[in-house]
């Protein structure tokens, strides 16, 4: 119970904290917030405006890219969907999947019952990998291979941090905090899943293709969409957390070949997988 109510007022914290990076100060006290957040977190705006040019703290953290990043179009080449470091990957086994060596999360948990049981058996025995944006990341996900998109599931729940620390000492950490579950298929008709899961100070997460999903308002109520016609490229820009978080991504049996390491660290646009 005391940790319930303990990450219940993460959530609460996150929206407070969220309501401060929203908030417009005037340009000599926001270049100074800005100008501390960039030096004690240790941002790269090397490929980005200078930190005076933005507005809010949220501006900063959801900046986008000056420059176009290259992007292999080898149809057997998947990316790495975000500037990020690999935190875990492998083979999900017995439907579990590692969040951290040692500490497991149920795929079936984290899909929630609003995938078939048909595809979480296609997953069973697949690839998994965990993508962890810290703040100073750039804080946009992107399209890793072209896909159809055919199911938004929102997730309310917890917002414990996912970093190393908490993954660590909290099991299913993935499971408990909320997300947003997307069901896609590559132009092979193969499936896998992207998840991007909120944490501590993430005041959203936003898909490019779904403007009515509003993370960390409503801690009760899950939503579906359902899609006929949701088609995206790779390298589309897909959305952007408000602070940093995880990406995982879950593939169906035989579909890819990982092609990067855990502890690595990987930027938007790098190759992470090559299809079998």
């Amino acid at each position: 119970m005391n940790s319930l109510i303990k990450a219940t007022w993460t959530n609460a914290i996150s929206r407070s904290f969220g309501k401060f990076a929203s908030k417009k100060f005037p340009s000599l006290i926001q270049h100074g917030i800005n100008k501390i957040y960039v030096k004690s977190m240790g941002v790269d705006l090397s490929n980005f405006h200078p930190s005076s040019h933005y507005a809010t703290l949220n501006e900063l953290f959801t900046r986008e890219l000056l420059y176009e990043r290259a992007v292999s179009k080898d149809p057997s080449i998947i990316i790495s969907p975000a500037d990020s470091l690999i935190s875990e990957l492998g083979c999900v086994k017995d439907t579990d999947a590692l969040q951290i060596k040692g500490f497991k999360y149920s795929v079936k948990e984290l899909l929630t019952k609003n995938i078939s049981d048909e595809n979480i058996e296609k997953v069973n025995s697949g690839k998994f990998i965990n993508f962890y944006l810290s703040p100073k990341d750039y804080h946009r996900y992107h399209v890793p291979t072209d896909m159809r998109v055919t199911k938004v599931i929102h997730v309310p729940g917890l917002l414990y941090p996912v970093n190393f620390t908490y993954l660590k000492k909290i099991d299913s950490l993935f499971v408990k905090n909320e997300r947003v579950v997307l069901e896609c298929f590559d132009n092979t008709g193969r499936l896998f899943y992207m998840i991007l899961v909120g944490a501590l100070n993430v005041g959203k997460m936003t898909l490019s293709f779904e403007p009515s999903i509003e993370t960390n308002i409503d801690a009760s109520k899950l939503n579906v969409f359902e899609y006929d016609n949701v088609s995206l490229k790779k390298g589309d820009e897909l959305g952007m957390f408000k602070m940093g978080s995880t990406v995982v991504m879950i593939f169906e049996k035989d579909f890819v070949e990982l092609k990067s390491e855990a502890f690595k660290k990987v930027r938007f646009g790098e190759e992470i997988a090559t299809k079998c």
